[in-house]
Order: C-alpha cells, then structure tokens, then sequence
C-alpha cells in the first residue's frame, strides 16, 4: 500500500511539473504575473513557474504585424471631402507595457490613425494631398510612432492605400488628365516630325556631299587617266625613235668597217633623219657637218649609177 501511494505522488508530480513548465517559442515573450501582480517577462528558451503562485497572464508575439483600416472621411485645408484608407505595421517593443498599457491595443491604434489622419489631411489642399502621399506617410508615422510608445508598441511603416476624392472632382481631374495626355501627344508628334524632316535634310546634305565627293574624285581619275596615256605616249615614241637610232647607228658601224666611203656614211645618216622625221617628233638635231650636203648629191648620183 505504502509503494501505491509513492507512485500515485510520483505521478502527481511529474504532472505538476509537466503543467508548470513553459517553453517560450522564437519571437515571441510571456508576462508572467505572482499573485495578481507583474513579475517578470520570459524570452525564448525553458521556464518553470510554481504552481498555484505564477500564471502567464499573456503571451506577446513579437514579429511585424499589420493593421488594415478601412476608409475614413477627412477634409482638405480647401474644404473637399474625400474618402482614405490606410494600413499601419508595428510591432511591440516592450511586451509588458503593451500588456498593461491599454485595454484594446488594435482598437486604439484605429481611432489613433483616424485622428492622425484628419489633422494631417487638415492642413493640406487636395493637390498637395494627392502629390504628397509619401510625406503624409511620413508624419503620420512619426506622430503614430510617439503616441504608442508608452504602449510598448513601435510604428514601423505607414501607407495610404487610396485616396478618393469626390465624383465631380474625379471626373474635372479625368478631363485634365486627358488634356495634358493628347497635349503631350501633341508635342511629341511635333517633336517627331521635326526630327524627320531634320534627318530627311541631313540626308540629303550628306548625299550631294557624297555626289560631290564622287564627281571629284572621277573628275581627278578621269585626269589622272589622260596624264598617264599621253605619258606612256610620249614615252612610247621616244622608245621607238631610240630604237631606230639605234638601228641605223648600227647599220653604218657596220658599213665603217665594211669599208665605206663617206658618201655612203652620209647617205645613210640622211635615210635616218627622213625615217626619223616621219614620226611624231618636232625637231631634228642636224650634224655639224651640214655644209658636205652639196657634195654629197654628187655621191649619190654615182652611187645609182
């Protein structure tokens, strides 16, 4: 009887135990109160609370969470109404004043924004409303963010999601919008047709430039072309005269040794200045001894004979 009963108290306590021990999970913190009155706040890891005397009055999570408000009616420093929703992320920061610091932390954080974002809203006209989103964000955060703070909630981020502004002032911005689109339509069709017809005259200024370039060029090949005909002509006709110098050179070298008498020698050189003279030549060199001419009609009449 007495085993009994130890292993009926073992098992009570080892229940006990297993009800008292509390593992807190990643991110987030327990508050831990003793009888009735704050005691301590558990971070991640293992923990045991005595029975009976502790109780964890509330598990915080501490990862980003988000609230989505829906519209509220604000009014312009120019007097126009308009419908904005918007959303709030935060996070708590200290887990016991968010656990003792107000009753209903969502609900407080609503009307808060709402408040908030009526005195911002306030002090803008609609065009600054709708051009200013990220500045609005900005200082309804960093009001959001110091109201909170005795909390233990941080404002991480506000946005505003939509902003409606009544149907006839839609409808006046739609038309604006139209005009500037087919405004700029305008002009960048001006634009583009004032760049094809600069790039049609570039075209063509470059292609009399090239014309021009081509018919220099065949006007310079074309002289060239002439240059060098009559060059290679002229040198043509000096070859040949040369050669027939030559010759004849030659032939009465040969007729010197021969034997030849000077009449035929003088003969010979006259039958070279006539072939010579029925080229295209316009001067014929004439020996110094021009004046045997007379004498010689006489050799070549004895010659034939």
């Amino acid at each position: 009887m007495g085993a009994y009963a130890i292993l009926v108290l073992i098992f009570l306590i080892l229940i006990l135990l297993a009800f008292n021990i509390k593992i807190v999970p990643q991110a987030h913190s327990y508050v831990v109160e003793r009888l009735g009155a704050y005691k301590e706040t558990w971070d991640v890891g293992l923990h045991f609370k005595v029975p009976f005397i502790d109780r964890v009055a509330r598990q915080v999570d501490l990862k980003e969470q988000y609230c989505d408000f829906p519209p509220q009616p604000v009014i312009t420093q120019d007097n126009v109404t308009m419908q904005i929703d918007s959303i709030v992320f935060f996070r708590i920061s200290d887990p016991m004043a968010y656990a003792y610091g107000v009753r209903n932390p969502i609900g407080a954080i609503e009307n808060l924004t709402a408040t908030t974002l009526r005195n911002v809203i306030g002090s803008l006209t609609l065009d600054e409303t709708l051009t200013s989103r990220d500045q609005i964000n900005a200082q309804m955060q960093d009001a959001l963010d110091i109201a909170t703070d005795p909390w233990g909630i941080k404002i991480t981020r506000v946005e505003l999601k939509n902003i409606n502004p009544p149907e006839q002032i839609r409808d006046a911005m739609e038309k604006q919008m139209k005009a500037e689109r087919e405004k700029r339509e305008k002009i960048l069709f001006a634009e583009g047709e004032k760049q094809s017809q600069i790039t049609v005259a570039e075209g063509e200024k470059q292609s009399k430039i090239l014309q021009a370039e081509a018919d220099k060029q065949a006007t310079i090949l074309r002289a060239e072309a002439e240059r060098e005909k009559r060059i290679r002509e002229a040198e043509g006709q000096a070859e040949a005269i040369k050669n027939i110098q030559q010759a004849n050179a030659e032939g009465i070298r040969m007729l010197k040794e021969a034997g030849a008498d000077e009449s035929v020698l003088t003969l010979k050189s006259l039958e070279a200045f006539e072939k010579a003279s029925n080229g295209q030549a316009t001067k014929i060199i004439v020996p110094s001894n021009i004046q045997g001419i007379a004498g010689l009609a006489q050799s070549i009449k004895e010659v034939i004979k």
